[in-house]
């Protein structure tokens, strides 16, 4: 199979804390490391693990940590296709707790990828079995629409409207305000909804209510674990599974990258 995510990349330092402070608190911490990461660097990882190919679309500050982040994705087998904004790299800064929660703060401007920049070779996403879009502007999502599967974030509700295109599925989180969907919302409506609820599983709509994947104990780090339920969830779908074998396969992604710290996936064999 060919993937392709459709996404931004944020360069986040990540500290594993006992607890995140408190207003005017000191915490310390042994330990610290930075990577690529977001949504978009999260699900090419995921799907690096499970497709024989996947190919990146992203924008990436014209600076060091920018080429950085490009370089680095590209060293973990991803075929990034990204543009340099003249703009400084967004940021980030994620305390890690005791238990595995994230707490983050960014730092800058989203940059996203734009589908009328002729530098891209959006048609490559025609070939694709599946597409993840987590940010991208009107044009890019567009073209995101060529691939067989496309699987949307509800992050993005305000682009998914302008670009009034049917989705093969949207995610959202149900402890989430910002992911969260309400019917009516697109025009067309998706063909599946999805709410999750972390270990807890989730709601799909069709379908009903699906059981989370099996956590690993301890749990390590929660950073991106919703990117990986989704961006497993559109390789499933890609790979012609029926909704509720997707669904478990997407949770068993989740629940895979609990098990490492920061942007971590594991890799997953379909049922």
């Amino acid at each position: 199979m060919r993937v392709a995510v459709v996404g931004h990349v944020e360069w986040i330092e990540f500290v594993p804390v006992e607890h995140v402070p408190a207003p005017g608190e000191i915490v310390h911490a042994a330990d610290t490391w930075q990577e690529a990461a977001g949504g978009g660097a999260v699900a090419a990882v995921q799907l690096e693990k499970l497709a024989e190919s996947v190919v990146l679309f992203a924008a990436f500050g014209d600076d060091e940590l920018g080429r950085r982040a490009k370089t680095e994705l590209e060293e973990r087998g991803i075929e990034v296709h990204g543009s340099f904004i003249d703009v400084p790299q967004r940021r980030g800064f994620t305390f890690v707790d005791e238990t595995g929660e994230r707490t983050i703060t960014t730092i800058g401007l989203r940059l996203n990828p734009r589908g009328h920049d002729d530098s891209l070779p959006w048609h490559e996403l025609a070939r694709c079995d599946a597409v993840y879009f987590c940010a991208g502007d009107v044009d890019a999502l567009r073209n995101a629409r060529r691939a067989k599967v496309l699987v949307a974030t509800a992050r993005v509700l305000a682009t998914l409207r302008r670009g009034a295109v049917e989705l093969d599925a949207l995610v959202g989180s149900g402890k989430d305000e910002s992911e969260r969907y309400r019917v009516g919302d697109l025009d067309p409506a998706p063909r599946l909804v999805v709410t999750t609820s972390g270990a807890l599983g989730g709601w799909a709509q069709p379908g009903g209510p699906f059981a989370g994947g099996s956590s690993p104990r301890p749990v390590v780090d929660s950073y991106g674990a919703g990117d990986c339920f989704a961006a497993g969830l559109a390789f499933a779908l890609g790979a012609k599974l029926d909704t509720a074998d997707a669904l478990t396969f997407a949770a068993r992604c989740g629940a895979g990258a609990l098990g490492g710290r920061g942007v971590h996936a594991e890799a997953i064999a379909l049922p």
